[in-house]
């Protein structure tokens, strides 16, 4: 199978932030249009027209677009450059190599690979990592490879990570986190170089721990959701990608909420991953711009 997905052929993304001023729109419209591109969608926010953020996000159509990239980004550093701005650009027929890590349950992991399978999410899957094996078998159903690292007991998790490490390293272009029950650290966060994305209940803070369902349900609650988001050392405070909720009654079983939940989780997480691997996330600080 060609890693190049054809009907994006000739596509590339410009994602553009900085300081907002005069004159970034047409200074990068001029740009593309010079080097023989036309866009296709453009997308902007300003946090302020003064002194304010300026976010953009650019696609456009350019013949023989792998030829042409070196002078691209040339032209993009001199025009850029005293506005100062940051920039990124990618060529959109390539897809981002994805690997997932994951624990016993199975609903966010399979779910990510059948939609990888239908062709709804722009990855390729090289791995799946997992402290258990109780999915083996089902993921490599997907032609997906599968690899078992223990996780150690106590708190000390250095040597599984190490092992996490190794198998990653050069491999991928960001990881996801498909329930994957243990907490990351931020040695493994500075050394695996990509970013990572994590899925949670939305119950957090105040059901956190063990159970959360069975505590929401004791508790009473009325909406139960979930939040994918940028991992950080903070643990679950990271910058939020997507959210979603559904409204529960008092007739709900725990077990009920628990399955309800999981479907969010699935699509909160499952359109995460589409928006990052697109392109369409802007990190700035702690929050996200998602285009």
């Amino acid at each position: 199978m060609s890693l190049h997905n054809p009907a994006l052929r000739d596509r590339a993304c410009l994602i553009v932030h900085g300081p907002d001023q005069p004159g970034i729109v047409a200074a990068v419209a001029a740009l593309v249009t010079r080097n023989r591109g036309n866009i296709v969608s453009l997308d902007q926010y300003s946090s302020d027209p003064v002194e304010g953020d300026f976010f953009q996000r650019v696609v456009f159509h350019r013949p023989d677009l792998v030829a042409a990239t070196a002078e691209i980004e040339a032209d993009l550093a001199q025009t850029l450059g005293p506005f100062g701005l940051e920039w990124t650009l990618t060529d959109q027929s390539v897809p981002k190599r994805m690997a997932i890590l994951a624990s016993k349950s199975d609903h966010c992991l399979l779910d990510l690979l059948w939609r990888h399978r239908r062709g709804e999410l722009p990855v390729t899957v090289p791995m799946v990592i997992s402290n258990h094996t109780n999915t083996a078998e089902d993921v490599r159903t997907f032609g997906v490879p599968f690899f078992h690292v223990p996780s150690q007991p106590g708190p000390d998790k250095s040597e599984s990570e190490a092992q996490i490490l190794k198998l990653l390293e050069g491999n991928v272009d960001f990881v996801v986190l498909a329930r994957y029950m243990q907490v990351i650290s931020g040695d493994f966060l500075e050394r695996v170089g990509v970013p990572v994305i994590n899925i949670h209940h939305s119950f957090l803070p105040a059901f956190i721990g063990a159970g959360p369902y069975r505590k929401a349900k004791e508790r009473g609650v009325k909406l139960i959701g979930a939040t994918a988001h940028y991992v950080t050392e903070d643990l679950d405070e990271g910058p939020i990608i997507e959210q979603d909720v559904v409204r529960v009654t008092h007739v709900d079983t725990a077990e009920e909420l628990q399955r309800r939940g999981a479907d969010v989780e699935r699509a909160v997480l499952s359109r995460a991953v589409a928006w990052h691997a697109e392109d369409r996330v802007i990190r700035q600080g702690n929050h996200t711009i998602v285009f």
